[in-house]
């Protein structure tokens, strides 16, 4: 579970690679926020950049995330239960709903699809459970 304060890891080639979290959106003062939810975030640290390349976000920009991984276990309903070994987000437009970035990396699960957010499950080279 996310909660405000918490730092995430950026699983997008935004140019981000850590986050801190600010607040949890949706519902009324809201603690946590799982796998699919939205929040917004601050950005900590961004990649160092290459010459001539331009990065899409700047340290302190405030953004919206998308969680796609959490290192509390999620019980699935056919009786499994699974875990990531990091919290990991997902960079988007706070307008469109739109990733940022153009690729995924690492797992996500299709969580995100009944959340809306499938173009970032298609995006992925890995979609478990």
């Amino acid at each position: 579970m996310i909660q405000p304060g918490t730092i995430l890891n950026v699983a997008d080639n935004s140019g981000a690679k850590k986050i801190n979290c600010i607040t949890v959106l949706g519902g009324y003062k809201k603690a946590t926020a799982g796998i699919g939810d939205v929040i917004v975030a601050s950005v900590r640290e961004v990649k160092r950049q290459i010459k001539g390349q331009v990065s899409k976000v700047q340290k302190g920009q405030v953004v919206h995330c998308v969680i796609v991984r959490t290192r509390k276990e999620k019980q699935v309903s056919s009786g499994f239960s699974h875990a990531s070994a990091e919290n990991a987000a997902v960079l988007i437009d706070s307008v469109s709903k739109n990733p940022i970035g153009t690729r995924v990396l690492g797992p996500v699960t299709d969580e995100l699809k009944k959340s809306g957010f499938s173009k970032i499950v298609n995006m992925s080279s890995l979609s478990a459970f």
